[in-house]
């Protein structure tokens, strides 16, 4: 007997295409099946909608049927899942919760091309899936499942205090929720930003202090900067930025683009600057994450669509252009 649910694959047009994937239906280990009610669009997807996989990584759904060797969840359990999908649980980073970083790690575009966010079901590990918190709707659980985790583990995973002035460049899908998290974690935010357009927004955010960078030379502010995010897809200009870092100050590039990430080099070693790549968060850090959305009302700001070729097109280019408001996200049609 086997199992056969809809999906939504890339195509070489850019076009997603509605398809189906089959499992079999008598679950395994500690898989479970999952019926989807809400998927977030992140950025890294646009990377692949002209790939023959389904797309789609930041999922939240219902429990519909556990394997035997399920112990944590039941029928019925609201869940989520993110980048990440198994790793081989034994190896020095599995053992000391960084599974993100195992050699064996199953992630989302490179493994389980078969199936995603963007369907009707899905098959994933017990052990890779996150119980969403009962007061979160499913809309709001979608963006944090990797957008959320994302800027979250670079504040949690390197130890931020509440002491620390935070930057904050650029106030879109990522930034948004930047600034969010900072400010509930008690740190002073400080959003830098292309032009004016988005401050109000930011400092209703949680904000406290605002820099448009455009057409200015030299920026000012009251308190220098500890840990930079940095959330945009184009490179910063240092010339600007150097000067508000304080010295010893964290730089953590989390935006998915292609080239290199470039620093002058003198700066880095005079002012013993730590530049920190990280990618998503482990499973301990997404957590902990949840919980803290959801004691805190983190919410990202949403557009949503529904989860069809047409919706998810939508969707797609506006994001491309960067018309979406912050995080698109792509809910099934009732019927």
């Amino acid at each position: 007997m086997s199992l056969t649910f809809k999906v939504f694959k890339g195509d070489k047009s850019g076009a997603p295409k509605e398809s189906t994937t089959t499992k079999p239906e008598k679950l395994t280990g500690d898989k479970v099946l999952i019926k989807v009610t809400a998927s977030g669009l992140c950025g890294t997807d646009l990377h692949y909608r002209t790939d023959d996989m389904v797309l789609g990584h930041e999922g939240v759904g219902i429990v519909q049927s556990l394997g035997p060797d399920c112990t944590l969840l039941k029928k019925g359990d609201r869940v989520g899942w993110g980048y990440e999908h198994d790793s081989c649980g034994h190896c020095h980073q599995c053992l000391s919760g960084e599974e993100q970083y195992c050699a064996g790690r199953v992630m989302y575009a490179l493994h389980d091309r078969d199936q995603g966010s963007f369907a009707s079901h899905a098959i994933w590990r017990e052990a890779f899936l996150f119980k969403i918190p009962d007061s979160m709707p499913d809309e709001d659980a979608a963006p944090l499942m990797c957008g959320g985790a994302t800027v979250f583990n670079a504040l949690h995973a390197y130890s931020a205090l509440p002491t620390e002035t935070v930057g904050v460049m650029g106030v879109g899908g990522l930034g948004h929720l930047a600034i969010q998290f900072a400010a509930k974690m008690g740190c002073r935010v400080v959003v830098i930003s292309g032009t004016e357009s988005k401050k109000e927004e930011a400092m209703r955010l949680g904000a406290h202090e605002f820099i448009a960078t455009s057409g200015k030379t030299e920026l000012k502010v009251t308190h220098s900067i500890d840990r930079l995010l940095v959330t945009t897809s184009v490179q910063p200009d240092w010339s600007q930025l150097v000067p508000i870092l304080s010295p010893g100050a964290s730089i953590h590039p989390l935006s998915v683009v292609d080239g290199n990430f470039a620093i002058p080099y003198f700066p880095l070693i005079a002012m013993a600057f730590t530049v920190q790549g990280s990618i998503v968060a482990s499973r301990y850090v997404q957590k902990r994450m949840l919980d803290f959305a959801a004691l805190h009302q983190i919410k990202p700001v949403l557009e949503i669509f529904p989860m069809t070729e047409a919706g998810i097109l939508e969707s797609m280019d506006k994001l491309e252009k960067g018309q979406i408001h912050f995080r698109a996200v792509l809910k099934p049609e009732l019927k």
